[in-house]
């Protein structure tokens, strides 16, 4: 690795002279360059000149200040900058250890790694390094690189020391308009998502890849064998819904926890819209009014039986003629009807009627016979 900075540790009256790597690679995230639709040429970014249109060659290049809102632009030279008083320009300056968790995220600017620059600094590095791993602390300081001055932090890790380059406090916008309104959280969500949380285990950092990354390569073999892209598969039904948080936190543990319920279980803790969910509410409501409910279903059945009966008894007179006809089967069929009605002790009105008309003519020929 070659160095990009060069300078010191000021730490108390010991100085560290140390050399600053890059400790990160941007090189393998994915990048496109421009080109022409038309020809597929590459476009190229010249630097030209406003005032008389000609390409500036880069050694031509020099550095400007225009305060915002301003059109003035002031021309700067190294030798401006040289004079100014910045003591943080080859020395980072350390001026307070803190607790890791006071230094904001949002304030992780740049990370390098720092190495001893000699012999003699090696024993007060190993040092520093040992302190702030044993004493669990980072050190905060400043530093002038690349001809800005920044706010630092020194942690240990692996075995080096790590330098984050940090945001000015005043560099971080307020998250005003960001935040939602106060929302009601039940006590099962809260304990639900905690135990989410525990069951996801531990990060594997050689499972993380970059898979868009690895997308784009295939899609670019694709191309230059003259094949067709493979069609990307379907990542599940679009557009927002409105979840039932409860069950779609149920549904993330089993599967976090690696399964192990029943089918049954599985589509009951399926996502689903709220309004589903509400009409479950009423439904499972409807067995507190179940004596009531069934009370009214008896009453009405009590009162449509014999509605239903006196229907049925006129149907049956009505076939009566047909029977008397001389149709033997219908006949006997009447008679089984009626004989299954005399053990149910479900008669009507009208086929007791019938059962006395039966009876009437044989009174009849009675009195006849005694005239």
């Amino acid at each position: 690795m070659r160095s990009i900075w060069n300078g010191s540790i000021s730490f108390g009256l010991v100085t560290i002279p140390v050399k600053t790597y890059s400790a990160t690679d941007r090189t393998s995230s994915v990048s496109f360059v421009r080109i022409h639709e038309k020809d597929g040429a590459q476009i190229q970014y010249r630097k030209i000149c406003e005032l008389d249109g000609k390409e500036v060659p880069n050694e031509e290049v020099g550095k400007g200040y225009q305060a915002p809102g301003d059109e003035t632009i002031v021309p700067i030279t190294d030798d401006d900058l040289s004079q100014l008083p910045m003591p943080t320009a080859k020395t980072l300056s350390i001026l307070s250890f803190a607790d890791p968790g006071e230094i904001d995220p949002l304030q992780l600017d740049k990370a390098y790694y720092l190495g001893p620059n000699g012999a003699s600094a090696t024993k007060p590095y190993t040092l520093l390094r040992e302190a702030l791993e044993h004493h669990q602390r980072v050190a905060v300081g400043k530093v002038a690189m690349r001809g800005r001055e920044s706010l630092a932090m020194l942690r240990a890790h692996d075995g080096a020391i790590v330098m984050h380059t940090l945001l000015w406090p005043d560099q971080i916008r307020p998250a005003a308009g960001v935040v939602p309104d106060d929302v009601e959280l039940r006590e099962n969500e809260l304990k639900l998502a905690e135990t989410l949380m525990d069951s996801l285990g531990e990060l594997d950092p050689e499972e993380l890849h970059d898979d868009y990354r690895e997308a784009v390569e295939e899609l670019v073999a694709a191309k230059l064998e003259g094949e067709e892209p493979a069609a990307p598969s379907a990542s599940g039904a679009s557009g927002a819904r409105v979840l039932d948080l409860t069950a779609a936190l149920e549904k993330s543990l089993r599967a976090a926890r690696g399964g192990g319920e029943g089918d049954a279980q599985e589509e009951s803790a399926s996502v689903t819209p709220i309004r589903g969910r509400k009409t479950a509410k009423k439904s499972e409501a409807a067995p507190g009014t179940g004596k009531r409910s069934g009370t009214a279903t008896k009453k009405a059945a009590k009162k449509t039986a014999p509605a239903a009966a006196k229907k049925t008894s006129a149907k049956q007179t009505a076939a009566a003629p047909k029977a008397a006809g001389g149709r033997t089967k219908a006949t006997a069929t009447a008679k089984k009807s009626a004989s299954s009605r005399g053990t149910t002790g479900g008669t009507s009105k009208k086929s007791a009627s019938k059962s006395t008309a039966k009876k009437a003519p044989a009174k009849k020929t009675g009195r006849q016979s005694s005239a």
